[in-house]
């Protein structure tokens, strides 16, 4: 099963992320991600077995999460696959520090794939016509955050559809 481990924005800034992304859509074409989709993800763990599964299910259940904000600020994309997303103009030493204790821990359940470089974001579209979000209203978000959530993805013609198997306490 295709696992990732991620922070799911509280419903008020979902719903704030959501008209962003709506005008991000309007000014820029492509695919617009849906509100219930809208995510931070720390680590992209692929294809995983049932058995690790299973311990990752326990492991999430039993992981305390220090609380943070994450101050999302600016705009940015992924060229190749034509992402447009939203994030900070500026490192966030926190979010760094969670996103390699999180690889050290999953690299002892035998897990590759610790990205070279970090970048938080939240995607908004894929596919986008264009990346040009000049004329987009500039960011000014915080998003607190408390636990961190193990999903599951599943890719359909419309996209991929998550369904979370263990929250952090």
């Amino acid at each position: 099963m295709r696992l990732f481990l991620a922070l799911v924005p509280p419903p008020e800034l979902r719903e704030r992320l959501g008209e962003l992304a709506d005008a991000a859509h309007a000014c820029c074409g492509g695919r617009r991600i849906p509100d219930e989709s809208l995510h931070l993800t720390l680590a992209f763990l692929g294809e995983v077995s049932d058995v690790q599964a299973v311990k990752l299910v326990d492991w999430v259940n039993h992981l305390a999460v220090p609380s943070g904000e994450w101050r999302l600020d600016g705009w940015g994309h992924f060229r190749r696959p034509g992402i447009l997303w939203v994030g900070g103009q500026s490192p966030d030493p926190a979010l760094d520090i969670l996103q390699r204790r999180l690889w050290d821990a999953l690299e002892g359940f035998g897990l590759a794939g610790r990205p070279t470089r970090f970048v938080p974001h939240v995607t908004l579209l894929r596919r986008a016509d264009s990346l040009d979000a000049d004329n987009l209203p500039t960011p000014d978000l915080i998003w607190p955050y408390r636990h961190l959530v193990l999903m599951r993805s599943f890719t359909h013609d419309d996209g991929a559809r998550y369904t979370t198997l263990a929250r952090s306490s």
